[in-house]
């Protein structure tokens, strides 16, 4: 009896969850809408203001969004605190898509529209819904992690294949070999899977290459999913 008990009072459990999850996905669609065109920026929270890449980001947020862009981070320190700083300087929407952690994540105060998830995988798909570009500036697991799901979305065809700007050569000449001599070497991906990916050092490259591609295509809200 015990034992059915615990098992009734799982399944209940597990139906609010879903309903919660239903909750947080409302939430982030009536939230963001509109805000197209985006670009999302990903990078460490780690990432201290003194650092040049920190500086960098803000400059490629600011630049974004002086040309119309809105911009889209995880809303927490680092390298995102830095984007939604540049974005907020150019009067740009500045979002920050935080996230409930049992090391609390403090958000950052540079955000103009803000949301905190429960669920990664609810966040994840806000961070990449409303982008019609992607920046990877220099970040750990959970940065690797979001660049592998983008590149993924666009090799099975689910998003369509915006532009992915890995920011400073020096922080991914490592990873980018790797894939090339090893896992394309070994057929696990493709030439084509590989051009996704731009490589740019300066910031007013990375904008170049999300501005040309934009005016180009102008590919935004639901027309950005794939066929």
């Amino acid at each position: 009896m015990a034992q059915d008990y615990e098992i009734e009072e799982m399944a209940k459990e597990e139906s609010w969850r879903m309903f919660r999850i239903m909750g947080e996905l409302v939430e982030g669609f009536d939230k963001l809408s509109g805000i197209q065109p985006a670009v999302t920026i990903y990078g460490s929270s780690r990432l201290s203001p003194a650092d040049e890449v920190y500086t960098q980001t803000q400059d490629i947020a600011r630049r974004l969004g002086q040309m119309g862009f809105s911009i889209i981070t995880g809303g927490g320190p680092g390298a995102m605190e830095a984007a939604n700083k540049g974005a907020k300087e150019a009067g740009a929407t500045s979002v920050g898509l935080n996230i409930y952690l049992p090391q609390e994540q403090m958000g950052n105060a540079y955000t103009t529209k803000s949301i905190t998830f429960d669920h990664f995988f609810v966040r994840k798909i806000m961070l990449v819904k409303y982008a019609t570009a992607f920046v990877i500036v220099p970040g750990g697991l959970g940065t690797l992690d979001e660049l592998t799901e983008v590149l993924t979305l666009m090799q099975t065809r689910k998003i369509r294949p915006f532009p992915v700007v890995l920011f400073r050569s020096d922080y991914w000449n490592g990873f980018l070999d790797w894939l090339r001599h090893t896992v394309l070497a070994r057929g696990c991906i493709s030439e084509e899977d590989l051009n996704l990916l731009r490589v740019s050092d300066e910031p007013e490259t990375v904008v170049e290459i999300v501005q040309t591609w934009y005016m180009k295509h102008q590919i935004v809200g639901r027309r950005a999913m794939a066929r």
